[in-house]
């Protein structure tokens, strides 16, 4: 069997060095997060960001959906990576951390963002019945609502559009027996629903908290 490396922080940290690297207004957010305290744990790992920025480009992705947005690292890295007419519309609740993110946006001069403030569930609704489609879908809220939002989510693909699902991994709890907490049931439950879905082709990528990849097929 391969040897599998123990992805250590110093090791993380080299991976990121020898990446492509943040810009200013990114690292602008990840420090405000840091003093957010405990909060900060709502945003995606910086090797998260470069790994969609990666899928991002490589499949050609023009339109973008992102369930919970927190102060705007996730939206703006994926932003960054789209092509000058592509477009990310990004949900969230707290009309706080969104207009703290719209800040963000504005100093990046980022303008492809288009920044939704309501209940997700409602948001996504009336995103389906307009008809709109997304060739990349980003989850990343309140886990009781992640079946709901992926079971819409499926509706506003593409056919061969990619869904990412943040968290999956739930710091290595989804493993481990003694842990039977409320979201620690729901992310196994979420997970096995996924493995059972045939209508997707799907994968763990075991960076940050864990992402799956679903294809539509």
């Amino acid at each position: 069997m391969p040897k599998k490396l123990d992805l250590t922080e110093n090791l993380e940290n080299y991976i990121i060095d020898h990446s492509e690297s943040l810009t200013d207004v990114q690292k602008e957010i990840i420090q405000y997060n840091i003093n957010l305290g405990d909060q900060q744990r709502l945003q995606i790992s910086v090797s998260q960001a470069q790994f969609l920025q990666t899928l991002i480009k490589i499949s050609n992705t023009k339109k973008i959906l992102e369930i919970g947005s927190f102060t705007g690292f996730s939206a703006l890295s994926m932003a960054l990576a789209l092509p000058s007419d592509g477009v990310l519309i990004s949900l969230d609740k707290s009309s706080e951390f969104s207009t703290k993110a719209q800040s963000f946006y504005k100093k990046a001069k980022e303008k492809k963002i288009k920044q939704i403030i309501k209940p997700a569930i409602e948001s996504l609704n009336e995103l389906k019945d307009s008809s709109k489609r997304f060739d990349l879908i980003f989850i990343d809220a309140d886990k009781e609502n992640y079946l709901n939002y992926y079971e819409i989510c499926l509706e506003l693909i593409n056919k061969e559009g990619i869904i990412v699902i943040d968290n999956v991994l739930w710091h290595g709890e989804v493993i481990d027996d003694t842990k039977n907490d409320k979201f620690t049931k729901i992310i196994r439950k979420f997970n096995t629903h996924i493995k059972k879905d045939s209508r997707v082709v799907k994968n763990i990528i075991p960076i940050g908290d864990g992402l799956t990849i679903c294809i539509k097929k």
